[in-house]
C-alpha cells in the first residue's frame, strides 16, 4: 500500500542539517575547523579525528549517523576526547558549540527555503526545526537564510527539551502549537530524526535523501521517503 500524507496532521517539524541545508557544502569546512581545534593544530591528528567522528577527510563526504551527522556538540568533543584530542572534554564542548555558531554564518539551502515554508504556512501548517546543534547556531542559520517570518518554533540539544533521539523536541513543538504529537510530522535525514518521531508518538516520520541518510539506513524506520524538503508539498497535496 502506499503511504499517504494524513490530513490530520497539523505542523511540520524540520531537522537542519541535511534536510534544509547542504549537509557536506555546510559543514565539511566548520567540521575540518573544528577538527583542528580539537587536535590543537596537530594536521594528522585533525585528519584522525574527521574520521573517527564519520568525515572523510579527503572528501569532505559524511558517513550516515555518525557522530558528525547525528550528535551534539557534547557528544562529539566526548568522542574526540576517546580518539586523542588533548583538549578537556568540556572546554572543547564549548569551543565546538561556538565554532558550530561561528560556521551558521554560511549555510546552504537544500531548495527555496523561503518559498517552501511560505506554501507550507500558507496553507495552514506551522512550520518549526529541531536539530543537534546548539540552539544559538540554528537560530543564526535562521536569520541568515532569511526564514525568521515562517519558523515559530526553534529546538537545539541545548534548548531544554532534551537531546535526539529523546522525543522531547517534538513534544516540546506540540506544547508550543497546543496541538498533539501525533499532529505533528517529523521531517529529517538521519536515524535519530526518525527515532525521535517514533519515541515521540509523531504522526508522521518523513525521511529525505538529501543528507548524510540512506534508504537503507531510513527506509525500516520512516513512513516514507523522499528525494529532498522540495518533494514535501507535493507529498502533502497528494
Amino acid at each position: 500500500m502506499t503511504w499517504k500524507f494524513d490530513p490530520e496532521i497539523k505542523a511540520i517539524l524540520f531537522d537542519k542539517d541535511g534536510t534544509l541545508v547542504d549537509f557536506d557544502k555546510t559543514w565539511a569546512q566548520i567540521n575540518r575547523r573544528a577538527a583542528l581545534l580539537a587536535a590543537d593544530g596537530d594536521a594528522v591528528l585533525a585528519d584522525s579525528l574527521l574520521e573517527a567522528c564519520g568525515m572523510d577527510p579527503a572528501t569532505g563526504k559524511t558517513r550516515a549517523d555518525s557522530m558528525f551527522a547525528a550528535a551534539n556538540a557534547h557528544e562529539i568533543a566526548r568522542h574526540m576526547v576517546m580518539h586523542g584530542s588533548p583538549i578537556e572534554h568540556r572546554t572543547l564542548a564549548r569551543l565546538l558549540d561556538q565554532a558550530f555558531v561561528d560556521g551558521a554564518e554560511s549555510p546552504w539551502p537544500i531548495c527555496d527555503l523561503d518559498g517552501l515554508m511560505g506554501r507550507l504556512t500558507s496553507g495552514g501548517r506551522p512550520v518549526g526545526i529541531a536539530s543537534s546543534d546548539g540552539e544559538a547556531s540554528i537560530r543564526r542559520t535562521v536569520e541568515v537564510l532569511r526564514l525568521s517570518r515562517h519558523v515559530s518554533f526553534i529546538a537545539g540539544y541545548d534548548s531544554g527539551h532534551g537531546p535526539k533521539p529523546e522525543p522531547g523536541m517534538i513534544h516540546a513543538f506540540a506544547a508550543h502549537l497546543g496541538l498533539n504529537a501525533a499532529e505533528i510530522a517529523m521531517v529529517g535525514d538521519n536515524r535519530h530524526d526518525m527515532e525521535m518521531a517514533r519515541a515521540a508518538g509523531a504522526g508522521a516520520a518523513i525521511g529525505v535523501l538529501s543528507g548524510t541518510g540512506t534508504l537503507q539506513t531510513l527506509a525500516e524506520l520512516a513512513d516514507v521517503c523522499i528525494a529532498s524538503v522540495a518533494d514535501l508539498p507535493d507529498l502533502i497535496r497528494e
